[in-house]
């Protein structure tokens, strides 16, 4: 998600000390167009008190103009096989909601690189990286269990591309960011950029991932999403 800001001051502090910071993390954008990794932060009044590695530092918020997430996974492209992690689990999930297993396998990969113990800054668990209200609902007792997880967020993931009647770019945005965000700006793509990205990503890896399964001869390599 992406946070506006007011404007203003302040910054030779944080340039100082972000050297050396840790893989995950957020970025701050300041108004000079740096871009600083911060472990995370806090609002004071008009000042944001940044975390980087080494220590602390205050700044007034007009110098910030955004806080983005860092993208963590590059997806893997590599085509759903005997090889790939889980594949049984995918193809069972895929025939059981009547889903294609390239996308689950595209979910997958960027949610969690394959790490069935992922846990995300917000406390998304697992493969599919399901949160634990979601869980619930899917009826997955632990998230960490590669079968129960592949099942819930496939089945998560049906759900939503009958609520959106198979707009897969809008099920994809809701899996991402809660169909209430779909839903608040009606019934289109939040403008969060971590969704934004989260979609774009998505599209071009399973867009890889169908045209490799189609094979040379039968595939393009392009795969449409919806128009919103």
């Amino acid at each position: 998600m992406r946070l506006s800001f007011p404007k203003c001051a302040a910054v030779s502090a944080l340039l100082f000390l972000a050297a050396g910071v840790p893989a995950r993390a957020d970025y701050v954008v300041l108004r000079s167009g740096a871009r600083l990794n911060v472990t995370g932060y806090e609002l004071l009044g008009d000042r944001y008190r940044l975390h980087v590695q080494g220590g602390v530092a205050e700044v007034p918020v007009a110098d910030i103009v955004a806080i983005e997430p860092e993208e963590i996974f590059e997806p893997s492209t590599e085509p759903l096989s005997d090889k790939t992690p889980f594949q049984k689990l995918i193809h069972d999930a895929a025939a059981r909601y009547n889903l294609d297993p390239n996308l689950i396998h595209s979910v997958i990969s960027i949610e969690s690189n394959f790490n069935p113990k992922a846990v995300s800054r917000k406390n998304a668990r697992g493969l599919m990286q399901l949160m634990p209200r979601t869980a619930e609902l899917m009826g997955v007792k632990d998230s960490f269990d590669p079968a129960q997880n592949i099942d819930g967020g496939s089945h998560y993931l049906s759900d939503l591309l009958k609520k959106y009647r198979n707009d897969l770019t809008l099920a994809l945005a809701a899996y991402n960011a809660g169909p209430d965000s779909v839903d608040k700006y009606g019934r289109r793509v939040p403008p969060y950029l971590e969704t934004m990205k989260y979609v774009q990503r998505i599209a071009k890896t399973y867009a890889k991932l169908k045209a490799d399964a189609a094979g040379p001869a039968n595939s393009t390599g392009r795969l449409s999403f919806p128009e919103n």
